[in-house]
């Protein structure tokens, strides 16, 4: 018997064979996710996210040619508001200028490539669900390191909704605006 319930479709993208088929392999043994195709760079993913139009794209961030953060900019750029995808970025760096730069294109969530296979398929859910996610170890340093989280001025509102999740993740910090700071007691 079918199942009824809706399934998440979604877009792999990653240059290295064995881990999209590895990606696409897991994906497609999870209960309600469809693996609609598969890119080895990010040209072939923005002509087929155009194609498929998925509710979620996994997005490797290095790879030849088209980038993944330039792809994910393109695709973004080209879908309409009602029916863009979730970019959830996937890659073994760990490094802070990609994650902002990720987040400034518009991905909605980060996650490095050691995480569980439960983490990636939870991560998956959450981006279709609207809601941002981001890698525990990243969460943090998620921010450029030249000006402080309170300084980050986004153009968009849904840039705004990804600085709010900065803000929230990064805690208040010595330097913090006295906003944050628990009231003096007299």
């Amino acid at each position: 018997m079918p199942s009824t319930e809706p399934s998440i479709t979604v877009l792999v993208v990653d240059d290295q064979v064995l881990i999209r088929a590895g990606l696409v392999a897991l994906l497609r043994a999870a209960p309600g996710i469809e693996v609609v195709g598969e890119a080895a760079d990010g040209a072939a993913a923005v002509a087929l996210a155009a194609e498929t139009r998925p509710q979620v794209i996994i997005m490797d961030i290095r790879m030849p040619g088209v980038d993944g953060i330039a792809a994910t900019r393109q695709i973004l750029a080209a879908a309409p508001e009602a029916d863009r995808p979730r970019v959830l970025v996937l890659t073994t760096f760990d490094l802070d200028e990609y994650v902002y730069e990720a987040l400034r294109a518009g991905a909605s969530g980060f996650v490095l490539k050691d995480s569980p296979p439960e983490r990636l398929i939870n991560a998956v859910a959450t981006v279709a669900g609207g809601d941002l996610l981001f890698a525990p170890r990243r969460t943090r340093p998620a921010r450029p390191r030249n000006r402080p989280w309170w300084r980050i001025r986004p153009r968009s509102p849904a840039g705004r909704s990804r600085c709010c999740a900065w803000w929230l993740a990064a805690g208040p910090t010595p330097r913090s605006p006295s906003i944050w700071s628990s009231p003096r007691r007299r």
